[in-house]
């Protein structure tokens, strides 16, 4: 590839060409500061109580002492009146739940009691303490209490070293005995956060007996894998999702399945569908049909718009309900006979609801808020949604407007002066429309040029979103954290992002490193053009995918000036069987084997790398599978064999996300350091 000379894009910019002369900051607040990131309270996992009068919900804090997160479970009134605190454990609880009576709170926790490993705790959800309530073998993924409350469905991974523990103290591992060998002949053979998978990784269903405290085995098979289960409303039935194929790791089919909630039932397949990115199943009311997420055919599968549709539990045609609508779909909630669900559109994200049987749909929030959480029952909806001034809250959705129901973050964010975030709209060089956001620097100053940073999102088949969104890692608070100390940040919703349709997203299909640079290009010349951007002062970076386009970008342009490179890659051709995404790479590029030219085409940053002169900055989790540290490290040592500025930051343990809380701060940290030393912000 070229660089991209003597092309001036059309520009639109929301706000920026019509900003006063000067933007003064505002007295008695802050700019954000990583110290104000480490405060953010994460809200999540939000559900709804039987008689819709409460909803459950996780909220995560750092605890520099410790230096981890620390996750709590909290209750808050529909009324949004009482916000209370229920757990306070030396670790994490998550995964809240309602007792089917509404009398009992669940949830999931590694604390001490008298099982080891993650257990189900149980407490009054009007307060108390919470007591251990089952002690079980089995590594817990998920659990699904009966609707009558007498039995808990478990998904869950057999625990060969605790069952034989249990069969024979003896033959418990001591505590500095020297981990055995693993073994796999698993064509899917690691993931990232679960590391190496073998047949007994694979989770299976369990029924645990409430009153007995018994467990029962309701699938064995080691060949299959099940996801997704949900009790009829009768409790009678089971649904799940499993791919029977003759080898499931090699394919995207998805089955549903029903079986009777017994030990040694036979089930029932349903339906045959394909893969979504995470699937949620649902029962209508009355039991009749299944509704669910189905993604888009193999080849597409890495680029999917996933949608919703249902089919009859007595079987009959997978029935389609918003593939019209042209947006991924996710987190379907049941609200009465109408399903509720999230889908991305554009830079924000909105709910949505269809009725069960299919009709119109109809979007129920508006542009303001980025909604990125649902929760629905007893004819309830409860979201998380965030402004571009406001961190992820819950509220309830009612008659269409967002009701706050709590405010972790509220004073906190009241201290911040924000800088402002504004829509960015141009032609890429053949023509394609693409939009973006820029956030202007602190104290922005009308027909001044500021040092500009690049911020790519990952995915691909992801987007940069209006709203700051929750976490103490999310790329809003990055650019915030960026504009704050005098950039401008750009970020960009190249071709094959989400939220433009299914043609927009799968266009880079087998072509990577190709349109979506010439988009990010196109999008720094703009601007450019409009006087925002001092074009000797341009920095770029990325995490993930953003990381694996900074290194084609910098490999095919010279522009830029600081470059920073985070769980990236660019020797494509050695991330096969390295990475976890071997079912994609056979669909959408073929083995190497059978196309080496195709390989060879996408690893282009690698085999170029003498074209590059941009210093660069390369970070990433030592037991990354999704994007191994291999992808920095093969680029670290082709920069540095070449004499480019380059460094190498390895954060040990961590896997694609980083998680430990003095690692993001680091991270946070010399991403500053890194840009300040090239790009040297204005005061």
């Amino acid at each position: 590839m070229r660089p991209i000379q003597g092309f001036l894009p059309t520009l639109i910019l929301s706000g920026l060409l019509t900003s006063p002369s000067q933007a003064q900051n505002t007295p008695g607040k802050h700019p954000v500061r990583i110290e104000d990131i480490e405060r953010i309270t994460e809200v999540g996992s939000p559900v709804v109580s039987s008689d819709g009068n409460w909803i459950a919900y996780t909220a995560t804090t750092i605890d520099r002492e410790d230096d981890k997160r620390k996750t709590a479970v909290w209750i808050v009134g529909w009324d949004g009146k009482q916000n209370l605190r229920l757990t306070y454990g030396t670790e994490s609880e998550t995964a809240p739940q309602f007792s089917p009576d509404g009398r009992y709170l669940s949830f999931l926790s590694s604390r001490p009691g008298k099982a080891k490993g993650t257990q189900l705790w149980v407490m009054d959800h009007r307060g108390g303490e919470a007591w251990q309530f089952t002690d079980v073998k089995v590594k817990i993924s998920s659990y699904h209490w009966s609707p009558n409350g007498k039995q808990i469905l478990l998904l869950a991974t057999p625990d060969e070293e605790a069952e034989k523990a249990a069969a024979n103290p003896k033959d418990a591992p001591a505590k500095d005995a020297v981990p055995k060998p693993i073994v796999t002949d698993r064509y899917h053979f690691k993931q990232d956060g679960d590391g190496y998978l073998t047949a007994s990784s694979r989770n299976h269903l369990y029924l645990y007996d409430t009153v007995a405290k018994k467990l029962d085995t309701l699938t064995t098979n080691a060949n299959f894998e099940e996801f997704a289960p949900a009790w009829s409303p009768d409790g009678k039935w089971l649904a799940f999702t499993s791919n029977h194929d003759a080898d499931p790791d090699r394919t995207v089919t998805e089955d549903l399945f029903v079986m009777e909630p017994r030990s040694g039932a036979v089930p029932k397949k349903v339906a045959t569908t394909r893969q979504p990115s995470s699937q949620t199943l649902k029962w209508s009311p009355d039991g009749r049909m299944l509704l669910f997420l189905e993604g888009p055919e193999a080849k597409w599968n890495a680029y999917g718009v996933d949608s919703l549709a249902s089919v009859a539990v007595a079987g009959g045609p997978v029935i389609p309900l918003t593939r019209v609508l042209d947006r991924p779909a996710s987190s379907p909630g049941l609200a009465g006979t109408m399903l509720h669900f999230l889908a991305a559109d554009d830079r924000r994200q909105y709910v949505y609801q269809i009725p069960i049987q299919g009709g119109s749909l109809k979007r129920l929030t508006e542009p303001g808020f980025h909604i990125s959480d649902l929760a629905a029952g007893a004819g309830r909806v409860v979201v998380r949604a965030s402004t571009d001034t406001s961190l992820g809250e819950l509220y309830a959705l009612e008659n269409g407007r967002l009701r706050r129901l709590t405010g972790h973050n509220t004073s906190l964010v009241s201290d911040w002066d924000l800088s402002p975030v504004e829509d960015l709209q141009f032609r890429s060089r053949d023509g394609t429309d693409i939009h973006g956001i820029v956030v202007k620097p602190r104290g922005y100053v009308s027909g001044r040029k500021y040092p500009t940073v690049l911020l790519i999102h990952g995915g691909p088949n992801g987007q940069d979103s209006h709203g700051l969104q929750n976490g103490h890692s999310s790329a809003a608070l990055d650019r915030q954290l960026l504009a704050a100390n005098g950039y401008l940040v750009l970020s960009i919703n190249y071709r094959g992002s989400s939220g433009r349709g299914a043609a927009f997203t799968q266009s880079i299909a087998g072509d990577w490193g190709h349109k979506e640079v010439e988009d990010l290009l196109a999008g720094v010349d703009a601007v450019i053009a409009s006087g925002l951007a001092d074009p000797e002062r341009l920095g770029i970076g990325g995490w993930s995918y953003g990381g694996i386009l900074t290194d084609y970008t910098i490999a095919t342009d010279t522009r830029f000036k600081a470059a920073i490179s985070g769980a990236g890659s660019a020797n494509q051709l050695s991330m096969y069987g390295s990475d976890m995404y071997i079912v994609q790479y056979d669909n959408e590029l073929g083995p190497p084997w059978r196309s080496p030219e195709a390989w060879m085409k996408v690893s282009y940053p690698f085999f170029k790398a003498d074209k590059i002169r941009t210093p660069t900055l390369f970070l990433g989790g030592e037991k990354d599978f999704n994007v191994p540290i291999a992808g920095g490290e093969q680029m670290y040592q082709a920069l540095r064999s070449l004499g480019v500025p380059t460094q190498l930051v390895v954060y040990p343990g961590e896997t694609h996300g980083i998680q430990r809380p003095s690692y993001v701060r680091d991270r946070l940290e010399r991403y500053l350091s890194w840009y300040n030393r090239y790009l040297k912000p204005s005061p």
